[in-house]
């Protein structure tokens, strides 16, 4: 038997044409059931199906043979079925009957370039109200805060502290040590050439003291305390802990919110300062050891050409950038949908959006403080 044969065969007689099934007609095997039906010879208008060789019968296997039916300009509501059990002709009219219903695949139609741009456009700008109208919600729960100080959850500051701060120093440490030792290595190949060895030491402290520090430092915090936060807080508006918050009669503004907010703002500074220490730290084990500075020389050095300003320009970053990259976070996970694919997009999402933001307000910075000969 052909592979035709095997699902289906057609046989006319007396002027009437029918259809002959065979086999199980179930959605695991519609590939080669449409290979079968399409190989089968061309004949007229199909009057009649025939179920007797049948061993299984779904829906899917009931519109494929209903559609062939159609193809071939029969009414699949009125064709004669023969050699069915009562169970399977059931299935077969009650497709027959819906076979309206039923439409096919649709072509996605793919958006053109003005479509797209204004598409993202209008995403963004939805995107930049939602923070802004979150902002002054935050603002007005730091401000009932500070009037009301017993609002204030000390436990939960001191985790979140502990969490975004405390914890994140190793990290901080090896990788501004590490920004060091590269920073001071790519100055050094050029001030070797004029003799200019000493002057490593100035950039260095003035680069890492007004920009790389906050900056890296921000984009390390951004990765691990802001994707966390948009976690925690997407899982919780997940499981429904924060409507049971609300049931308790407490504010998630004031339980989970506010002491991540103030926590990262109080923990980024300092942080910021540890990221200082060891990038000149870094670059003091690499002058010493590419060109000749000794650390005693490197202090001095350091002491001399570093004004105290330099420090708090990097420092008085620190809490803005925190401030931001609380603000996003906390809002990605408050509007998490009730979905966990949703967590992942918001948790991506919030990482780009903060390192952006950590970027945007330095070249702001950089222009003020240029402005004002800071």
């Amino acid at each position: 038997m052909d592979a035709a044969g095997r699902w289906a065969r057609i046989e006319s007689r007396e002027g009437r044409t029918t259809l002959h099934l065979a086999g199980e007609w179930r959605v695991a095997a519609l590939a080669e059931i449409d290979a079968a039906l399409a190989a089968l010879p061309p004949a007229a208008r199909i009057d009649a199906l025939d179920g007797a060789g049948l061993e299984a019968l779904d829906t899917a296997g009931a519109l494929v043979a209903l559609r062939f039916v159609q193809a071939r300009g029969g009414d699949p509501a009125a064709v004669a079925l023969n050699g069915f059990d009562e169970r399977r002709s059931r299935v077969v009219r009650l497709v027959a009957s819906r076979l309206g219903d039923v439409a096919g695949a649709r072509e996605t139609r793919r958006a053109g370039f003005f479509a797209t741009v204004g598409r993202n456009a209008v995403g963004i700008a939805n995107l930049l109200g939602g923070h802004l109208n979150f902002l002054g919600q935050i603002a007005v729960g730091l401000a009932g805060a500070i009037a009301n100080p017993r609002r204030f959850r000390i436990k939960e500051l001191a985790a979140q502290f502990e969490q975004v701060g405390i914890n994140a120093i190793p990290v901080v440490a090896l990788v501004t040590f590490l920004i060091g030792i590269v920073f001071a290595y790519l100055l050094g190949l050029q001030a070797e050439k004029y003799g200019a060895n000493i002057f490593v030491v100035d950039g260095v402290a003035l680069g890492m003291a007004r920009e790389f520090s906050p900056i890296i430092v921000a984009v390390i915090v951004a990765g691990r305390s802001g994707a966390a936060f948009t976690a925690q807080l997407g899982t919780m508006r997940l499981t429904e802990e924060t409507d049971a918050i609300r049931v308790l009669g407490l504010a998630p503004m004031d339980v989970l919110m506010i002491p991540r907010l103030v926590a990262l703002m109080v923990a980024l500074p300092l942080l910021v300062f540890v990221g200082n220490v060891m990038g000149n730290f870094g670059a003091m084990f690499m002058a010493d050891t590419m060109l000749g500075i000794t650390p005693t020389t490197y202090l001095e050095r350091l002491q001399a050409a570093v004004r105290a300003r330099h420090y708090v320009v990097g420092l008085a970053k620190a809490p803005v950038f925190a401030f931001f990259i609380a603000v996003i976070a906390i809002r990605m996970g408050m509007t998490v949908s009730r979905d966990t694919r949703s967590i992942g997009i918001n948790t991506t999402s919030t990482v780009v959006q903060a390192i952006v933001a950590v970027i945007l307000l330095d070249a702001v910075f950089a222009v003020v403080f240029q402005k004002l000969g800071i």
